[in-house]
């Protein structure tokens, strides 16, 4: 087995931008929470999505690759598959989830990622450090996506390329649909609105990375469709990955008044009938591409 790469301990440059989203975070939250079945729901996400997703993300060896956010490192050990020869550095807010993210990547015997405590807008790394920035399920919980994008392409070599990966919940559909289900279903957009994220962030991917200075962008959406005769798409994806996530909202919902605990619960029966067999799901990813052009 392959032993870790070395960890690198945070400057003492970066701790006033630390503190500043540690307090954020406090006063705000995360819209899915910490829990351990959040962190189980991650990984059964990224096990369902990798293929979709990831089947054309890949950086040739001995490129520097930084992945911003990376929490439990669910992305960083498909990051580390599929380049095995790049040297990945992921960082992240959250002390617990780097300690996740760096269990999972030595259990899985990888020693091209290095963890970070860091904050995306206050980066501990000299500018054009990096030859490629990934991205993936971060911007929507960011009240500033576009600083926060700037702030990247600051860390990216000339010609260097950025990619991005985000859902957006508006572009979701399903059958049978109830008015409750698609109750429960608004108070997870309303949820991380109120918290100063934007959960319908995948339509706004080319518009954000034109804004930030970024040139060539591509922009591809990556449609997950599930009916009875994809059963691992059924489990992994409607059960596993949707259902908790609208399920993680709960009492933040019935605390602000969104809904009420009876309709809550016939939303979350709703949403399980499209996991049965007749029921279909439908929802898009959008994966985006950029370079920083000299």
């Amino acid at each position: 087995m392959r032993r870790p790469g070395p960890v690198l301990m945070f400057p003492e440059s970066g701790l006033a931008g630390l503190r500043k989203e540690r307090e954020h975070m406090q006063a705000h939250g995360y819209v899915h929470g910490y829990s351990a079945r959040e962190a189980q729901r991650l990984a059964d996400q990224a096990g369902t999505l990798a293929g979709l997703l990831h089947h054309d993300t890949a950086y040739a060896a001995g490129t520097r690759v930084l992945e911003a956010g990376c929490g439990t490192g669910c992305q960083s050990l498909i990051l580390a598959e599929h380049s095995p020869g790049a040297h990945i550095t992921s960082v992240d807010i959250s002390q617990a989830s780097l300690e996740q993210a760096r269990a999972a990547v030595e259990q899985a015997g990888h020693a091209n990622v290095r963890f970070l405590r860091a904050d995306i807008f206050d980066l501990p790394f000299a500018e054009q450090s990096f030859d490629h920035v990934f991205v993936c399920f971060v911007l929507e919980h960011l009240a500033d996506p576009l600083g926060a994008l700037k702030a990247l392409k600051r860390m990216l070599k000339p010609g260097g390329s950025i990619c991005v990966v985000e859902g957006d919940h508006g572009s979701c559909y399903f059958h049978p649909e109830t008015r409750a289900a698609r109750q429960a279903w608004q108070c997870l957009i309303d949820s991380q609105a109120r918290l100063g994220g934007d959960s319908l962030i995948g339509r706004r991917i080319y518009p954000l990375l034109a804004a930030a200075g970024f040139a060539d962008i591509q922009v591809s959406p990556r449609m997950v469709y599930v009916d009875h005769g994809r059963p691992a798409l059924v489990e992994g994806f409607i059960r596993r990955t949707i259902i908790p996530m609208v399920e993680g909202v709960r009492q933040a919902s019935l605390d602000h008044g969104l809904i009420d605990q009876a309709t809550w619960e016939a939303g979350i029966a709703g949403l399980h009938q499209s996991a049965q067999a007749g029921g279909t799901f439908c929802y898009t990813f959008f994966k985006g591409l950029g370079l920083n052009r000299p």
